[in-house]
C-alpha cells in the first residue's frame, strides 16, 4: 500500500539528484502537453466596421457574379487552409509530440536510479517508433471518445489509461492489447487515490500562478512529474508479482531483465 507522502518524499530526493535535467525535461513535457497556454483576446473590428455596410446599400445589396465568385473562392480557400493546418497539427501531435511524451516519461522513470539522460526524450524514435505512435494515437482517441459521453467517463478512462505512456517508455514493443490491459490492471482500485494525489498539488499550482509560472518551471512541474513516475513504480508491482496476470511472461522479461533500461 502506497501513501502520497512516501511518493512525494522519494520524488523530492530524486529531484535533488537530477535537478537541472528534470527541470529541462519537464519544460519540454509542458510544451508537448500544452499546459500553461494562454488565450487570445477578442477583436472588436466587426462592431467598428458595421457602419460601412449600413442602410442596405453598397456592394452587399446587389452583388455581381464576380463578387459572388470571389466570396465563395475565399470560403473555399479558408476551409482548405484550416484543413491543412489541422492535418499538420495532427501529424505533429501523432508522429512527433506523442513519441516525445513517451521519452519524457522514460526520463522520469530512469531518474530513480540516476540514469536519466536528456537524450531519453528522443528514445522512442529509435525503438519501435511506429508501434509507439499507434498505441499513443489510440490512447488519445479513446480518451477523447469517452469524453464525448460527458466529463466523468472521460476522466475515469484517462485515469484507467494513465500508465500507458510509462509502459511504452519501459517497453515500446508492447502490443496495443497488452498496453491497455496492463494499465487497466495497474489502475484497478487506484483511480480515486491517483485523483487525490493530483489534487494534493493544487496548492503548489496556485502558488505557481502567483509567480507567473516561474515556480512551476523550476520546482512544481519536475516535482509532480517525478511523483507520478514514483506512482508508476509502485503500481508496477501489481503486475510484477500477480501470478494470475495473463501477461506474466511479459512482466518478467520487462521488469526483471528489461533491455531498454540497461
Amino acid at each position: 500500500m502506497w501513501t502520497r507522502s512516501e511518493l512525494k518524499t522519494r520524488a523530492r530526493e530524486i529531484l535533488n539528484l537530477n535537478y537541472w535535467k528534470a527541470v529541462l525535461v519537464s519544460l519540454i513535457y509542458s510544451f508537448l502537453t500544452g499546459s500553461g497556454g494562454g488565450s487570445a483576446g477578442s477583436s472588436s473590428t466587426a462592431t467598428d466596421q458595421s457602419g460601412s455596410y449600413g442602410g442596405g446599400s453598397g456592394i452587399l445589396s446587389n452583388p455581381s457574379s464576380e463578387d459572388l465568385a470571389f466570396f465563395f473562392g475565399m470560403i473555399i480557400f479558408i476551409l482548405v487552409f484550416v484543413l491543412i493546418v489541422f492535418a499538420i497539427a495532427f501529424a505533429m501531435s501523432a508522429f512527433i509530440f506523442a513519441p516525445l511524451q513517451v521519452g519524457c516519461h522514460r526520463f522520469f522513470i530512469r531518474c530513480e536510479n540516476q540514469t536519466g539522460e536528456i537524450n531519453d526524450v528522443v528514445f522512442a524514435f529509435s525503438s519501435h517508433y511506429m508501434n509507439v505512435v499507434k498505441i499513443m494515437f489510440f490512447y488519445t482517441l479513446y480518451i477523447f471518445l469517452w469524453s464525448l459521453l460527458f466529463l466523468i467517463p472521460g476522466v475515469i478512462k484517462s485515469y484507467e489509461y494513465r500508465m500507458i505512456p510509462y509502459l511504452l517508455a519501459e517497453n515500446p514493443a508492447l502490443s496495443k492489447k497488452e498496453a491497455f490491459a496492463l494499465s487497466k490492471q495497474m489502475m484497478d482500485g487506484e483511480k480515486f487515490n491517483a485523483w487525490v494525489l493530483d489534487l494534493s498539488f493544487i496548492g503548489w499550482n496556485i502558488l505557481s500562478a502567483f509567480t507567473c509560472c516561474i515556480l512551476a518551471i523550476f520546482y512544481v512541474a519536475p516535482y509532480q512529474n517525478l511523483t507520478n513516475a514514483q506512482l508508476y513504480a509502485v503500481l508496477k508491482q501489481k503486475i510484477n508479482y500477480n501470478q494470475s496476470n495473463p501477461y506474466d511472461s511479459y512482466t518478467q522479461n520487462t521488469y526483471d531483465q528489461n533491455p531498454y533500461l540497461q
